[in-house]
């Protein structure tokens, strides 16, 4: 049976409409049409503030007190898309930091048979190192960090093969271009961070086939004024990169630049850990305490070590802090993410799931609506 909810403002992944109605079928989204033209017998809810597609985060690392690491299972990672999904993030690519190749072994088969119980929410994976530069290790163990071998390229192209998606950050210092290449044509999406790298050679690995960079600014050769490093060649290439819009990872001014500098190709991610929806205040990485306070997650040297973030916060941040327009802000957490890996999430889409949000007039986060059913925040 057809249901339609009227009376907001519509957000269809690119843009804004006002005076129609979004059609559901059960937990599908059947269309996006005008409320005009409803048949007068069909039911309807009416809302207000803005509705949109569920976002889509490419970078999380753990929630509910749980990360990813060499534990994860399948039952973990349904529960960890489970747990977003409640808060608003219709599909995520779980997110392993550097760790053992056995620990990453074990995750890519948990990833494989996520995908195949088809775990709602779960887009693939993204392994976030081992393959990075430990000048730029940020909160990576810098024990586990190493050049990528000819059996990690096998591994890892073979997960490209078996996940929906797969996202791999490496540092060009420790992957040849021609790895970069045999990677991006197995299909893996190829991001570059936590690297040292000058602009030249952040250059080479793009032609080769890295098509992301990994946190804007965050873990990167930065730019001066005679090497413009890895932020430069984002900034002055079509890499698409995420950024962490927490007010804290980078400077609302500084992401203000970024915006302006660079039109199309920014994304929003939370880089979340195993804090999201916990009240705990610690946690364990590899070993290290990892410290939670005013919004901030350290290791006991102050390191920042991943986000405390929810995407609808971060969207809240470029609106008010960024002045970003609030249609880029909303495409940068739903669709952009979503193009990045072909799914048709991130917009409101005949066929896709009811995962949907709804804002307030002053963009703070109202309610979230899961396969059709909605609940407050």
């Amino acid at each position: 049976m057809q249901s339609a909810i009227v009376g907001a403002r519509l957000f269809d992944g690119e843009s804004f409409h006002l005076g129609a109605a979004l059609v559901l079928e059960g937990d599908r989204i059947a269309a996006l049409i005008r409320e005009a033209n409803l048949p007068p017998d069909m039911p309807r809810q009416t809302l207000g503030g803005t509705i949109a597609p569920g976002f889509v985060d490419l970078q999380v690392n753990g929630g509910g007190s749980r990360m990813v690491d060499g534990s994860t299972d399948l039952a973990m990672l349904r529960d960890l898309c489970a747990l977003h999904r409640s808060l608003g993030t219709a599909g995520i690519l779980p997110t392993l930091i550097t760790d053992t190749p056995a620990a990453t072994a074990t995750v890519i088969a948990a990833g494989i048979a996520a995908a195949r119980a088809q775990v709602p929410g779960f887009l693939g994976l993204h392994l976030e190192g081992p393959h990075l530069d430990p000048r730029r290790k940020g909160a990576h163990d810098p024990a586990l960090i190493r050049p990528m071998t000819g059996e990690d390229l096998t591994r890892l192209c073979d997960a490209a093969r078996a996940l929906p998606a797969l996202m791999v950050t490496l540092a060009p210092e420790s992957a040849t271009p021609d790895q970069i290449a045999t990677l991006a044509g197995a299909g893996a999406v190829v991001s570059l961070g936590h690297s040292d790298c000058s602009y030249d050679t952040a250059i080479a690995a793009h032609r080769a086939g890295a098509r992301i960079a990994t946190h804007l600014f965050n873990a990167m050769s930065q730019i001066g004024n005679r090497e413009p490093g890895l932020a430069g060649a984002v900034l002055t290439t079509d890499l698409c990169a995420g950024v962490i819009a927490d007010g804290i990872h980078v400077h609302p001014a500084t992401l203000s630049l970024a915006l302006a500098a660079k039109p199309q190709g920014l994304f929003l991610v939370t880089d979340c850990m195993a804090f999201a929806g916990s009240p705990a205040t610690e946690l364990l990485l590899n070993g290290r305490r990892v410290l939670r306070r005013e919004g901030r997650l350290t290791l006991e040297d102050g390191t920042l070590a991943g986000a405390d973030l929810t995407m609808d916060r971060a969207i809240e941040v470029l609106i008010h802090l960024a002045h970003c327009p609030p249609d880029r802000a909303l495409a940068m957490g739903m669709s952009i993410p979503a193009d990045i890996l072909k799914s048709r999430l991130g917009r409101l889409q005949r066929g896709t799931p009811a995962d949907l949000v709804q804002f307030a007039d002053d963009w703070s986060l109202r309610a979230v609506c899961q396969a059709g059913h909605w609940s407050p925040t």
